[in-house]
C-alpha cells in the first residue's frame, strides 16, 4: 500500500497526483478536492493511526479505493484495485463486476436492495451514477467521512470495521435537512493480491437504519424495528 509521497496522493489517499497520474482521465476533469471532508474526518475521527501501521495502511487503501472508483473514468487508471478481476458485494448479495460498479456508481452499488420498490427510501434501481452522487452531495455538503475502527486480519484477506458519517445539512430527495449526524458502522473484507490491489470487496452493514436516519434526526429514531423499511436489505 503506497504512501502519499510514493503514490502521488493527498494526506489520506494515493494515486491522485504526479507523474503516475499525468494521463489519468478524471470524471470532472481534475482530481477531486477532499479538503472539506478531510476537515470533518480530522475533527471527529475516533482513532489517529500511526503512519505505517496496518490500520493506517488499510484506511488509506479504503479511501483510495473509494476515490478511484468514483472519480476515475477508465479502468486502466485504477491502481488500488485489480481492474480485470475486481468485484464487490454488499450484505451477501450477488457480486457486481468492476464495470457494473463504475457504470451505476458507488452509492447505488452500496445501496442495492431486495426490498420491494414501494418500501424503498432510496431506490438504486431508478438512479444513475450522476443522480446518486448528486443526491448524497446535496444531503452532505461537508462530505461523507469514513474511518477504519479496527483491523481483524491482514493480507490477503483484510477484514476490518469501519465508520461512515456526515451531517444532513441539505435535503435528501424530498426530505428536508435536519442538521443531525447520519452515520453507520460496518465490516468489510478486502481480498487483495500480492501487490495489495483489491480483487474483491465484501461489505456488511445495516442499510435500513442508515437510510431511516434521513427521515428524522437519529436521536429521535428508534434503534430497532421490525418494519421492512427500517430493517431490510
Amino acid at each position: 500500500m503506497a504512501s502519499a509521497e510514493a503514490g502521488g496522493g493527498d494526506k489520506y489517499r494515493s494515486f491522485m497526483y504526479g507523474e503516475g497520474e499525468k494521463d489519468t482521465v478524471w470524471r470532472h476533469g481534475a482530481p477531486p478536492n477532499y479538503d472539506m471532508v478531510d476537515k470533518l474526518f480530522e475533527e471527529e475521527r475516533t482513532h489517529v493511526w500511526p503512519e505505517g501501521s496496518l490500520e493506517e495502511k488499510v484506511q488509506r487503501l479504503l479511501k483510495t479505493w473509494e476515490m478511484e472508483l468514483v472519480h476515475k473514468v477508465r479502468p486502466e487508471d485504477l491502481k488500488s484495485v485489480h481492474w480485470q478481476k475486481f468485484c464487490a458485494s454488499t450484505n451477501g448479495m450477488p457480486a457486481l463486476s468492476r464495470a457494473e460498479v463504475m457504470r451505476i456508481g458507488g452509492y447505488n452499488a452500496f445501496l442495492l436492495t431486495t426490498l420491494p420498490p414501494e418500501h424503498r427510501i432510496y431506490d438504486p434501481d431508478t438512479e444513475t451514477l450522476e443522480s446518486g452522487m448528486a443526491t448524497f452531495l446535496a444531503a452532505f455538503p461537508r462530505g461523507f467521512a469514513i474511518e477504519v475502527l479496527d483491523v481483524y486480519s491482514g493480507p490477503p484477506r483484510i477484514a476490518f470495521k469501519f465508520r461512515h458519517w456526515g451531517y444532513m445539512e441539505g435535503p435528501f430527495k424530498d426530505h428536508p435537512p435536519h442538521g443531525g449526524r447520519v452515520e453507520f458502522f460496518g465490516v468489510c473484507i478486502f481480498h487483495v493480491d500480492e501487490e495489495m490491489k483489491v480483487e474483491k470487496a465484501e461489505y456488511f452493514y445495516e442499510r435500513g437504519n442508515f437510510l431511516a436516519s434521513f427521515l428524522s434526526a437519529p436521536a429521535d429514531a428508534p434503534s430497532a424495528s421490525g418494519c421492512p423499511v427500517m430493517r431490510g436489505n
